[in-house]
Parts: C-alpha cells; structure tokens; sequence
C-alpha cells in the first residue's frame, strides 16, 4: 500500500485557476452548508434518478440494475449533488460520468484489519469520466460525526486498483464529505484507519427509519438505525415510510441498540448492532406487529450499555391512515421473488412447468442447487420474467407463497 502527499503539484495549481474566481469561491461558501442542509431535511420520497445541478436537475439512468450502475451527463460547469447518495461532483466543463456502488466485504481483506484498525465510513463506488480533466473535485460521503476525539488525519480514501488497494489523503474533510481534488478514477471509498491499540468510540451521524405495512387486522412495522446515508430497504417489502426525527445526538459505531414502546408489543430482535452495510447488502432490522392500532404508541431507542435515550417518536393511528392513503404500494412478484430466494430455493419442489430453460438447469446435480440456478437464471432476465415465475409459483403452490409473503413482512 502507498499513500500518496496532499502536497499541491503545478499542475494542480494550475487546474484550480481554471475554476477559480468569484463563482469558485461562492460555490465552496455554499457546499458545506447546503450538505448539512440535506442532512437534516433529507425528504422521505428522495429518487436516486436526479443531480441537482447549477441549471436545475439533471437525470440518472440506470444501465445495469444487476451491477447498480449509474450514467449521466453534466452539460456545464458548475457543483452538482446527487442528493440521494450525499455524493458531489465539481466540474470545470461538461463531462460524462459513470457510477457504480461496490461492496467494501469483497474488497478490503481481513488481514489488512488485523494490523490496523479500519472502519468503512461510506460507500464505496466505482466511477469513470469523459473527459477525466472536467473533474475539480469529488465529494465521497461520509458519517462520521467531527465530534470529540476524531481527528481528520484518520481519513484515507481507499482506490482499489490492479496492483491492490492504494490509500490517499483526502484534499479536506468536511462534516459529511470528504474532498478529492483534480481525482484519479477508480472504485474508491473514504476508510477511517485509527492506528491499533486505540480504544476510542467513534461518533457517527445516523437515520432512524420507521416503515409500516397496512392491514386490516395486524399492522406490521419495520425500525431501522442505520449510519446518515440514504437508505430505502422497504423498497423489497413494499412498505410505507413514516417520517421521524433524528437522533438526538451522535451514535457509537459497533454499540448495541434496544427498542421500547409503551404498548408492550414484543418487538424482535430484542436488539441491534449499529453497522454499516453496503447498498444492496440487507440492512438489519427490528420488526413488530401492532394489531389494529386504535391507540399511539411511543417509540424509544437506547443505548444498551449506558441506558442513554437517544431517539423516541410517537406513532399515531391517523399517520398510518394518512401514509397509507399518501402511498399506496402494489405488490410485486418480482420483489417476492428476490427477497425469498433462498427460501424458495430450499422449499420448491419439482420444476417440471416452470422452467423454461430446462437443460441449463438440470445440470445441476441437487434439487436445490437445480432451484438455485433457475432463480439466478430467471433473475438476471429482469422483473417481467420474475412476475411470470411469480404467477406460476402462486398457480403451483399457493400456501407456500402466501406463507412466504406473511413471514416476510
């Protein structure tokens, strides 16, 4: 590994007067407040399909759901914020990028965290642009809280290349992002690396996401505390957001969560790790069932070891008849599909009537692994061929569909 100086070249220096000037320093005035703006007015119905941009938005297309990668284009100079993700772009002239989210578990070894202390403090994403020299700065994303003991020179941005994972200081480190000027492209993430031995709690800024699920008889509801970067897991349960407050201060990384509420409704698991997951890995979560609701329920989160209180909100019956009615959610075979993969690939039985590529499939030696690979194959295929292995699913074996559905929610 190699750690390259945050010394300034002439060719930096020359690249910065490109951009400088009175718009330059306006746009640097302005960034740090709007993304503690963002933080705290983050909206419930956030899309990842729009930049905000000096000339208004600026759309996102999706080119490969399976990869979870990005495309658009920039069509002038200016600072453009992708406000579902907290991530930034300032750009010098019009420029094509490209972004992708990648999985810190599949790429930074286990034995590198046995020498250092080392803590993802974002995503991690893969970017390319066109021309690369449009590029001033990349904002990555980060949620740690610049509280207490937490020192800036803990910041590395982390490329993974062909020779292996290369570290570099970042520019600056502001609340929520970090700065990388004139970059390198690459699949890149902010590490926070705290040198071993070190016994220091590390602060993050955190989400208190609160999801319901309507039915007439037994309302269901989904609590997530996750780190402050955008999240919508509910997307696979088809549930309804409610909106809550923030926490009431910073949170600990690795600490342990519990849940209470003053219906005493049983709320599993009794308790949670506070983690970091990558986009599209599945976010931990607690789950309880509330009945009918005819009366509110106070909702509180505390720290396990210290008994501190740090998030509560009161959920009442007509915010989950206005959210119902504000959003409603029609179910999806796709969605079904994917998110119980691994129970259908356990629980189908014969295949014979579903499977439209049979000799594919039946390469495979077990029952099982023959299941598994007509999911794989039927997911890579896209939503209109999962609603159609859906309906044959639910024609074939109703209950295990219905079964399937209930303990999902």
């Amino acid at each position: 590994m190699r750690i390259p100086t945050s010394s300034v070249s002439e060719d930096q220096e020359s690249s910065e007067e490109q951009v400088s000037g009175a718009v330059y320093s306006e746009m640097h005035q302005m960034i740090s407040s709007i993304y503690a703006e963002l933080h705290f007015m983050f909206k419930q119905d956030y899309k990842y399909d729009q930049f905000l941009g000096p000339e208004g938005n600026v759309d996102v297309e999706l080119i490969n759901k399976s990869a979870n990668k990005y495309s658009l284009r920039f069509p002038t100079a200016g600072w453009y914020l992708w406000s579902a993700t907290g991530l930034g772009f300032l750009v010098r002239d019009a420029v094509t990028v490209t972004i992708a989210f990648g999985s810190w578990s599949q790429h930074l070894a286990l034995d590198l965290q046995h020498h250092e202390q080392w803590l993802a403090a974002g995503p991690l994403f893969a970017f390319t642009a066109e021309p690369e020299e449009a590029v001033a700065e990349i904002h990555l994303p980060h949620f740690i809280s610049l509280q207490g003991e937490v020192d800036v020179s803990w910041f590395l941005v982390a490329h993974f290349k062909d020779e292996g994972m290369v570290l570099q200081r970042p520019s600056r480190v502001e609340p929520f992002y970090a700065v990388l000027d004139n970059p390198s492209f690459s699949l890149m993430g902010i590490l926070l690396r705290i040198a071993r031995g070190t016994r220091l709690s590390i602060p993050i800024t955190s989400n208190t996401l609160l999801y319901f699920h309507p039915h007439p008889e037994d309302i269901k509801f989904h609590l997530y505390l996750v780190p402050s970067l955008p999240y919508d897991e509910e997307e696979r349960f088809c549930g309804v957001r409610l909106q809550t407050s923030p926490s009431m201060q910073p949170l600990t990384f690795g600490a342990h969560y519990i849940v209470s509420n003053s219906a005493h409704l049983e709320i599993i698991p009794t308790e949670l790790k506070l983690s970091y997951r990558s986009p599209g890995e599945i976010q931990p979560f607690w789950k309880f069932n509330a009945g009918q609701m005819k009366e509110p329920i106070q909702l509180e989160i505390t720290d396990k070891r210290h008994g501190t209180l740090v998030w509560k909100t009161v959920v009442k019956p007509v915010d989950i008849q206005l959210g119902a009615a504000s959003a409603p959610r029609t179910f999806s075979g796709a969605a079904f599909v994917r998110e119980n993969h691994r129970q259908l690939q356990a629980r189908i039985g014969d295949l014979k009537g579903v499977e439209n590529e049979k000799e594919l499939v039946e390469q495979a030696k077990t029952r099982q692994s023959k299941t598994d690979a007509l999911l794989s194959m039927v997911e890579k295929k896209g939503d209109r061929a999962l609603e159609l292995l859906f309906r044959s699913l639910s024609e074939r074996d109703p209950y295990l569909v219905s079964y399937l559905r209930q303990q999902s929610l």
